[in-house]
This record gives C-alpha cells, sequence and structure tokens, in this order.
C-alpha cells in the first residue's frame, strides 16, 4: 500500500527467508504477540514487565542474529498486505488466531538504517522518513484532515479520532542506527529520542511498538522519553531468548537437510558447526550458534569465518588496545580458553567511554563479541577466537599474548610425542616473556 504503512517490502523480505534451503520457522514469536495485541495479557506478564507497559517491546542482540527477519514476519503477517501464501504452511497457522489476525492490521515498517542519497545531515534523515509516511498515511486515508506542518503525531490523532479505525503496529528495525552515524551530533541524537517519545508514547493510536536494536535503550535515553519500552535481552531476559538466533535442535535439522541436499563431498560436521558457531547461551542455559554464520557455512560447504564487524563493533578492540594493563590478562587466559570471571552489567556497556575491566567486557557481551555464563566471560567458539587472534597480532602490547597462545598447541603436540627438546625450547620461550599466562 505504502512505503512504510502496510508496505510490500516486508513480506517480500520475509518471502525469500522462507524459501530459501536453510529455513528455521521461528513464527512462535506471533503467537507471543497476538495476546498483546488484543490486550489480553495476564497479571503474570504485567507483573514480569516490571510495570511498564507490555505493547511496548525493545529486543536487544548482536548482529546477525535474525532481528531483521523477525521485524519483517511481523510486519508480513500483521500487515494489510496479502500474506496467507506465505503463512499458510507456516506453524503459525494452525494456531487459533492465525485467521483473526493475519492482514487485519495497519503496520508501519520502518527500516532504520536506510538513508537518503548522499545523506549529511540528521535533517536529510529525518525528514526521509516523516515525508515518506506523512504521504502513505494521505494515501491511505484520504479524507484525512491534514494540513501542512503537521506532526506526524498530530496526524496519527486525527486519524484516530476521525473513527477510521486508525491504530497501528509499528515495527522499527535497526531503531539506534542514526545514533552510530558520524553526522549525528548529540542534539540531533536527542532530537531522535523525543521524536520516538512523541510518536509513542501514551498513544491511543498505538496498537504494539516492536524495536531491534544492539545497545540497551539507556544508551540513549536516560532520562523518561522511552521508558515505557520493554527490553528483552540475551543476557538478562529469558523471554524470547529461544527465538534469535538458532538452538541445537534447529542446527540438527538444518544440519539434515544439508546431509540430504548436498550432492558433492561434505566439508561440514555437525561438530564442526558447533566448536565454530556454537558458544553462546540464554538466561536459561540454552545453547544458542549464531544463525547467519551457521546457514552460510551449510550454503557454502564450508567452516570458515562470516563474522562480519560494523560501526561501533570496532570501537570495542579500540577500548581494548587502550586498556591493555586492565584486560590483557583476561583476553590471555581467553585465548588459551580459560574463562575469566567478570561482573557483566549490560547498562554498563551504555557508558559513552569504556573505562573499567567490567565496562569493556559487558560492552563486548552485549555486541556478541564474548559470552556470558555462571559468572564469567569466555570467547564464544572458532569463529570469534580466529577475531580475538587477529586483534592480539595487531595490537603490541598483546603480541606476547598472541604468540604464547599459539606456543600452547605446539606444546601440546610435543608434549604427546615426546618430544623434550621442543618441550624444554618452547619452556625457556616461556620463562623468557613477560605474559599472564
Amino acid at each position: 500500500m505504502g512505503v512504510y504503512l502496510d508496505s510490500r517490502g516486508a513480506g517480500a523480505v520475509y518471502k525469500k527467508a522462507v524459501q530459501s534451503r536453510y529455513f528455521v520457522d521461528k513464527t512462535r514469536m506471533l503467537a507471543e504477540l497476538m495476546p498483546i495485541v488484543e490486550r489480553d495479557v495476564s497479571m503474570a506478564d504485567m507483573a514480569q514487565a516490571g510495570g511498564k507497559d507490555i505493547r511496548y517491546i525493545c529486543i536487544t542482540r548482536p548482529r546477525r542474529f535474525g532481528k531483521t527477519v523477525m521485524a519483517s514476519m511481523i510486519a508480513s503477517f500483521f500487515g494489510m498486505e496479502d500474506s496467507r501464501e506465505v503463512f499458510c504452511e507456516l506453524a503459525i497457522s494452525r494456531h487459533e488466531g492465525f485467521e483473526r489476525h493475519l492482514n487485519r492490521h495497519h503496520v508501519i515498517s520502518i527500516t532504520c538504517s536506510e538513508m537518503p542519497d548522499e545523506c549529511v545531515s540528521y535533517g536529510q534523515y529525518i525528514a526521509r522518513i516523516k515525508d515518506r509516511l506523512i504521504r502513505d498515511l494521505k494515501r491511505a486515508f484520504p479524507n484525512a484532515d491534514v494540513e501542512r506542518g503537521d506532526a506526524l503525531w498530530d496526524i496519527l490523532n486525527a486519524l484516530y479520532e476521525s473513527g477510521e479505525s486508525a491504530e497501528f503496529i509499528f515495527v522499527l528495525d535497526e531503531w539506534d542506527f542514526i545514533y552510530h552515524q558520524e553526522f549525528a551530533s548529540d542534539g540531533d541524537k536527542r532530537a531522535f529520542t523525543k521524536f520516538l517519545s512523541m510518536l509513542f508514547k501514551d498513544q491511543p493510536y498505538v496498537e504494539m511498538v516492536y524495536m531491534t536494536g544492539i545497545l540497551p535503550i539507556a544508551k540513549y535515553a536516560s532520562g523518561s522519553e522511552l521508558n515505557m519500552f520493554c527490553e528483552y535481552t540475551m543476557v538478562t531476559e529469558e523471554k524470547y531468548a529461544d527465538l534469535f538466533g538458532f538452538t541445537d535442535s534447529e542446527v540438527d535439522m538444518l544440519y539434515a537437510k544439508y546431509e540430504e541436499t548436498e550432492t558433492g563431498k561434505r566439508n561440514v560436521t555437525r561438530e564442526g558447526l558447533r566448536m565454530w558457531y556454537d558458544g553462546y547461551h540464554t538466561r536459561a542455559g540454552e545453547r544458542v550458534y549464531n544463525p547467519r554464520s551457521v546457514v552460510l557455512a551449510l550454503t557454502n560447504n564450508n567452516l570458515g569465518n562470516y563474522w562480519t564487524s560494523a560501526g561501533p563493533y570496532d570501537e570495542l578492540f579500540y577500548y581494548i588496545g587502550a586498556n591493555v594493563d586492565e584486560v590483557k590478562q583476561d583476553v590471555g587466559l581467553m585465548l588459551a580458553d580459560v574463562p575469566v570471571p567478570a561482573r557483566v552489567r549490560e547498562y554498563a556497556a551504555t557508558s559513552m567511554e569504556l573505562r573499567t575491566r567490567d565496562e569493556i567486557f559487558s560492552a563486548m557481551v552485549v555486541y556478541g563479541f564474548l559470552n556470558y555464563e555462571n559468572g564469567c566471560v569466555s570467547i564464544p567458539n572458532r569463529e570469534l577466537m580466529g577475531k580475538f587472534a587477529d586483534m592480539a597480532q595487531k595490537e603490541p602490547s598483546l603480541g606476547n599474548v598472541y604468540r604464547l597462545e599459539k606456543e600452547s598447541g605446539r606444546m601440546l603436540r610435543a608434549t604427546k610425542a615426546g618430544d623434550t627438546e621442543t618441550m624444554a625450547e618452547i619452556l625457556q620461550l616461556i620463562h623468557n616473556t613477560e605474559s599472564p599466562l
């Protein structure tokens, strides 16, 4: 119908995902959201939300953990654009609320990482969002009393008051994208936070708001502007935990499909997938795999490093380099596959400058570089172990850490072979090298 309002785009994205060889059905999320849309929420759910409005959902996960596919699924299912063909064979089709909600709601779906061509200012960025959405609303509601200069929330409130059943589900993917752009000043960031607050908070036209991001909301809103949101993170919240990333049973299913369809030499083993891409855990202790890396490994028939870094991710390596004295010993231990005790608090990752050891590790857990379990942080898997090894090579102060980590494997082989000469050589190297290992 429009660019943002009941658009075809979300359906097209999700349809491609469903048709891919290594698709995992996560439509149970829709069953979780139906009671929220229906306002059929129990007191227990409200208590779990800590008194916040359960209609406002913010999912915090590292990149490449399925947030975009989930957002497109939600927009495609609830939105007015016909998507029956996509969902009729999926698990949600057997839910009693399927017909009641499929394509029955107005959905405003915005991918916040999209920008105007040659965008160099926040003004250009936000104008694109406002102009496109106002155009969509005028087209969908031609009788709307809209005057030039009306704010978005004024237009939406006018539509609601007009009795045209103008309630909306908002889906914002990568809502915090603008905060990471170099051209966005502190004032711009505050303006965007206020924009979201005015658009969503206590507004009668809001059926539900579903947002995805990387860092907790506290990173960007220290006051009450966005305090209505219930935040669900990988470390502290069990709800929705198994819906992002792949579980063991889901990877088993995908690997069985790989064995059925890979006609040539199979270069990927099930154990290899565990070693390379497992290592994360939900709060309840369930194992979680990096979904993008698993799919690419099976598709390419190759176990390799598919992790991509962008934007604020690279800052974390900077902070480790700038605080070598604080974290060198722990990085060395983790490179040797030894978990390190840490006090991880996700809010600590929201600090504008990461100065302490625990702040650095908290941020790295939020970004997906480290796993946190039983009070300890560790490097999750071989894929990320390679990233840490690259960092150790590039950071002069960590050079000895990397060198000794490599020598540990050589020592193991020499010990098994009874090669006392090599063992003595490595022991002398360790003795002469200043390192935490």
